[in-house]
């Protein structure tokens, strides 16, 4: 496909990825502002992330099997209608202020996003040579990343506006005063989300009547590769670099997770006001959209997908160590950093788990996007470990998960590909 084809679904899969990271990373401002409004303790806050992220094991084979009957295209606008419905499910959510019915807008959240990414990472990784898709996806993680900055920083603004002097101001009041003071916050997020649901459905018909255009899954590549290995594989089962990638894939969700969604609640523990971490994610994604600038522009210029990988696992490992061993802002700016190692490792993950399986792309997809769903365990272990330890000793999980990220890099994504290759 020549870049004249190749610019316009490009620029509306770019919008869908910040559609992704605006709804993704305002979880990170609704884990406080629920664990103040329906009184959590950490690990019960946490479940929003669980909430979410879990309907992607639960979406992503449904998802594969919806793109064979809708199609790309119509999966997409179907996944964004899928998203407004649950992003609607705050409204009764808020009124009553039933944190039950708050996770289940948010399952339905994401599993209208795993409709969405089952269908657009193919799209990235197809519309261009494999080489380049992680330079391709870096410009995906800007929009997505930028969302991730605006979000949380809009929402806080509304829904923790003066919340130090709010969560002050409950410790001296009791019974029905204090009741009407955490309806009155719970209500807070109605405005927002009725505006958010009308944006969706507006995309959901901007993408219905677009010209994207339908694409094969991974075409020509029985015939490029030719090989007989390629063709006797009769199941997604027969490719171990996918499922070693699946496997790291959702490791590093997880620890991405933790990176954005965990860093309010531990500057808080640091000692920071509310009202000044509340906006600590903003500068996560930050990191993560200086990484995302690097991957493009280097990529495949100056260095590889692959070596990409290997210094991001090892920058997670240096500066995971560095935020368990100082304090205070010094300690909540590594767990900043992490956003910058982290950001090439989706980029790269993905197209090196997904190449060379030919007709089994799409099902190898959804299988990626089922990995997703480490955003909902190893949070709320790390939500478990700061309740039973402390919210910085609970930072050692991520340490295994960085040595496994550059084990893929440096070994993992080889295994069984040198008899496609």
């Amino acid at each position: 496909m020549n870049s004249k084809k190749g610019l316009n679904p490009l620029i509306i899969i770019g919008a869908l990825f910040f559609i992704f990271g605006f709804v993704t990373w305002v979880n990170s401002v609704l884990i406080p502002y629920l664990q103040i409004a329906c009184e959590l303790n950490n690990f019960q806050s946490y479940l929003v992330a669980f909430a979410f992220y879990i309907s992607y094991f639960v979406m992503a084979v449904p998802s594969a099997k919806l793109l064979k009957i809708t199609g790309f295209k119509n999966g997409m606008s179907l996944g964004l209608l899928f998203v407004a419905v649950g992003s609607l499910i705050f409204i009764p959510a808020a009124i009553y202020r039933t944190y039950s019915i708050f996770l289940v807008g948010l399952f339905v959240q994401g599993a209208g996003l795993a409709v969405l990414q089952t269908a657009a990472n193919p799209y990235v990784t197809i519309l261009g040579p494999e080489e380049s898709a992680a330079r391709r996806m870096s410009i995906m993680g800007i929009c997505n990343g930028v969302a991730g900055i605006v979000a949380p920083a809009i929402l806080g603004v509304i829904i923790l506006n003066n919340a130090d002097v709010f969560t002050e101001r409950l410790k001296h009041i009791t019974g029905l005063d204090k009741t009407l003071a955490l309806d009155a916050l719970a209500k807070k997020v109605i405005i927002p989300y009725v505006v958010i649901t009308l944006i969706l459905i507006a995309l959901s018909v901007l993408v219905y009547y677009s010209k994207l255009p339908e694409i094969d899954e991974a075409p020509g590549d029985e015939e490029t590769q030719g090989t007989s290995s390629l063709l006797s594989r009769t199941s997604i089962f027969h490719f171990p670099h996918l499922l070693i990638g699946v496997f790291t894939l959702f490791l590093y969700v997880g620890v991405e997770v933790i990176a954005g969604n965990t860093i309010i609640g531990y500057g808080t523990y640091q000692g920071i006001p509310l009202s000044t971490a509340k906006f600590l994610t903003s500068f996560t994604l930050v990191g993560m959209l200086a990484g995302y600038v690097i991957g493009i522009i280097c990529i495949p210029k100056y260095f590889s997908q692959k070596t990409a990988l290997k210094y991001s696992a090892a920058f997670g490992i240096v500066f995971s160590l560095l935020a368990l061993f100082t304090h205070g802002y010094i300690s909540v700016m590594f767990i900043a950093l992490l956003g910058l190692a982290n950001s090439l490792m989706y980029p790269s993950i993905w197209p090196l788990a997904i190449g060379g399986l030919g007709k089994f792309t799409k099902i190898g997809s959804s299988f990626l996007v089922m990995a997703i769903s480490g955003g909902a365990l190893l949070p709320l272990l790390y939500g478990w470990l700061a309740d039973n330890i402390n919210s910085q000793q609970a930072y050692w999980m991520v340490i295994p998960c960085y040595l496994m990220i550059g084990y893929f890099a440096i070994y993992g994504h080889r295994i069984g590909r040198k008899q496609i290759d």
